[in-house]
């Protein structure tokens, strides 16, 4: 089922990952195309996704990423996106792979699945293009059951200087111009920060890992491709559901 997105900011938000997919996977940084890369990847799902099989669900799924990840490691995925373009993308990849991921239609902040759904919730750098990303989070936790883990995979204060080339680089898009004041994570935020959203709600068991194996990869790749070298902070947090 469609969802009607009413809000002008997401509407914009929308509209410039729609426009993304087709050459999404191709940008610099969205997926694996090297052995450190891959390397640096398994060990930090290794790290911060429990053993299941689990009920997980991938937020801001884009073009399937992580959900492919994980459904590659047994685990029975759902992902949600509002640009339909980058889902159709995940769908595609999900058959071409042989993966039963179920790919819907939602707004991060208002998931349309019930209390206690997921064993797993996850997002990589999702929380900077949401207008209410401490709703957003609070609407994470509510679908998680006890016990349950919440990940998020994002970056460190945001450098123009260290930033991708223009084309790859979303916050300098037509579509985000004008909505950045409207989108309060726009520039990052240090993870010491995600852990205290997280500290407040009461999670358990909350860490982080900076993850310095997939920047210094990502950071050989740049090399090897001829690019300038641009080392991007960034982490994982997590925590848990008390049971």
């Amino acid at each position: 089922m469609a969802v009607s997105v009413t809000d002008p900011v997401k509407q914009r938000v929308t509209a410039h990952w729609d426009k993304r997919a087709a050459h999404f996977d191709t940008d610099f940084g969205h997926s694996i195309a090297t052995a450190a890369e891959r390397a640096a990847w398994d060990r930090i799902l290794d790290a911060v996704v429990p053993a299941g099989p689990l009920d997980a669900l991938d937020i801001g799924c884009g073009t399937g990423f992580l959900s492919l990840e994980m459904a590659a490691r047994g685990h029975r995925v759902t992902g949600v996106d509002l640009a339909t373009s980058m889902l159709a993308t995940a769908r595609r990849k999900a058959r071409e792979q042989g993966r039963a991921i179920r790919f819907e239609e939602a707004d991060a902040e208002s998931l349309p699945f019930a209390a206690h759904s997921f064993d797993l919730a996850i997002s990589r750098h999702v929380l900077w293009t949401l207008p209410h990303p401490e709703a957003a989070v609070d609407e994470w936790i509510r679908v998680l059951r006890p016990g349950g883990r919440l990940v998020i995979i994002d970056g460190a204060q945001y450098d123009a200087d260290t930033a991708p080339r223009q084309t790859e680089n979303a916050r300098t898009s037509g579509e985000y111009a004008g909505i950045t004041e409207q989108l309060p994570f726009f520039n990052g935020r240090p993870h010491s920060e995600i852990e205290a959203l997280l500290r407040v709600r009461n999670l358990i068991d909350i860490g982080a890992d900076p993850l310095h194996d997939l920047i210094a990869a990502q950071a050989e790749r740049s090399r090897a491709e001829g690019r300038e070298p641009r080392r991007r902070n960034r982490y994982a947090v997590w925590g848990n559901i008390p049971h």
